[in-house]
């Protein structure tokens, strides 16, 4: 899962990008880049967070004004600098790329490049075969008659969609045309757009992984770029959409549950929303299997499972509290590179609150458990601060299966529901009583408004439903293999 960002304006646009990657650095926090052009491409990138990858004096160096921003979080790829996004190539044509998602077939692509092809792949990223396969398709494109190149470049992408099993949102620049974006088939990532009226009759475009950075810098919501869908803005501010390919609509869950930010709205759903109404759907089940257990205060477990845990304790009647302080300068433990890094940064970013869990029964809710291992070191420390008796709630479903569309949930022997009943769970992290989300409840809590076309999100990582990418067993096992060499 990653961040990305790319910007159409009648003024210089670098300030503009980096403030988007600002609001979007919960994405991704392993490594950012930048990437503007006018009539050549002016890239500047580094590891680490935004904030201290870039400078004001970076912003006058980065011109032009259209580009693309991205902010990392690896699932595909190395750490070293050549793994870092925005990509370009100058030849055949001026294109650069940022890509948000995971391409299944990444292997099969690379082999075909290196092999049949005899190029050079100069990253260890999946995104460096969709940037070559868009600037192959666009080699002689026509660049003189726009409805001719928004043809041909609509050609190129509905190819990338015959030959691309995966997931990918991309924002993308090509030199002396324009600002490309485009979604998978079965818009699996979220890509979403806006557009700020300017005082001369015309627009400035943002199309984002997120809503967040719109209101900030005076963009009005437009929605999402529809599953298979292109939108191209020429350098005349022209702004061409259409769907070239799309399939069944499913888009994955787990950014309701847990990545995107809640005040974003992803697919006409806004994500705040989605998490109250979580939390009320699992203080109904409480309820329902535990009807005589009553907690004396509810506590989330901080901050993705806040939202959910206040309609929770609403629906109970029962106290919310903050019994735990979280410090806002250390990451997301779940996106950390492993697990040392995650057990660690759980006790330097969690404080308990003493007055708010000593002698009380507390209820803790999460937004999910993967691993288990940081849901027990919270469960330790609530003990450890004089909880009488402690229950532990999940918003999302045990996780059982790994995800190869972009988010990093582990191989299956990493995933404690995968071979782990609830009780020994329950055993494991050391409280008097689990519950889970069921798949129906998290459904239903993301689709109950209807004004939008999500019926059937993706949820292979609960289910093991894999909607695109031929994923056979055999092939599974694979992919779970390189993965844990990589982490080696």
């Amino acid at each position: 899962m990653c961040g990305i960002v790319g910007i159409f304006s009648q003024e210089p646009v670098a300030v503009e990008l980096y403030e988007s990657l600002i609001h979007l650095q919960h994405r991704g926090q392993d490594a950012a880049g930048i990437l503007t052009c006018d009539e050549r491409f002016y890239p500047k990138h580094g590891l680490g967070l935004v904030r201290e990858i870039f400078t004001s004096d970076d912003m006058p160096q980065l011109k032009g004004n259209m580009g693309i921003g991205h902010t990392r979080y690896p699932t595909a790829g190395g750490y070293s600098e050549a793994d870092i996004q925005p990509l370009w190539i100058g030849s055949p044509r001026g294109i650069a790329l940022a890509h948000n998602g995971n391409l299944v077939n990444y292997p099969e692509l690379a082999d075909d490049i290196r092999q049949k092809q005899h190029r050079h792949l100069n990253s260890s990223l999946d995104s460096e075969a969709l940037l070559l396969l868009l600037a192959d398709h666009l080699a002689y494109a026509d660049p003189h008659d726009e409805a001719q190149f928004f043809q041909q470049l609509c050609n190129a992408i509905t190819h990338i969609h015959e030959r691309v099993q995966g997931s990918y949102s991309v924002v993308s620049l090509i030199i002396g045309k324009g600002l490309v974006a485009f979604r998978d088939p079965q818009g699996i990532r979220p890509l979403v757009w806006g557009e700020r009226k300017r005082k001369d009759g015309g627009c400035d475009y943002i199309f984002a992984s997120e809503t967040t950075a719109f209101y900030a810098l005076g963009f009005e919501p437009k929605g999402d770029l529809q599953p298979g869908e292109v939108a191209y803005v020429n350098k005349a501010g022209q702004l061409f959409r259409r769907v070239v390919s799309s399939k069944s609509f499913r888009p994955c869950v787990f950014e309701y549950v847990y990545f995107a930010r809640p005040d974003a709205t992803l697919d006409g759903v806004s994500v705040y929303r989605s998490r109250l109404r979580m939390g009320q759907n699992l203080a109904k089940r409480w309820k329902e299997k535990f009807p005589d257990i009553i907690p004396d205060v509810v506590i989330p477990a901080p901050f993705t499972a806040n939202t959910s845990a206040l309609s929770f304790a609403h629906e109970i009647g029962v106290r919310y509290s903050e019994g735990l302080y979280k410090n806002p300068f250390i990451g997301r433990t779940f996106i950390m590179p492993n697990q040392q890094a995650r057990s660690r940064n759980v006790r330097y970013k969690l404080t308990p609150q003493r007055t708010e869990i000593e002698n009380k029964k507390v209820l803790i809710v999460d937004d999910s458990i993967v691993r288990g291992t940081t849901s027990r070191e919270i469960v330790k420390m609530v003990r450890e601060f004089g909880a009488s008796e402690i229950y532990f709630v999940s918003s999302c479903p045990p996780i059982k299966h790994p995800c190869f569309y972009g988010i990093d949930i582990p191989s299956r022997k990493e995933l404690i529901a995968a071979h782990e009943t609830e009780k020994q769970i329950e055993s494991y992290l050391g409280v008097d009583r689990l519950l889970y989300q069921t798949q129906e409840d998290l459904v239903e809590a993301v689709t109950r408004r209807g004004q939008h076309q999500i019926e059937h999100p993706c949820m292979a990582c609960m289910d093991g439903v894999y909607p695109c990418g031929n994923l056979t067993e055999e092939k599974i096992q694979s992919l779970e293999l390189k993965r844990e060499l990589e982490r080696e």
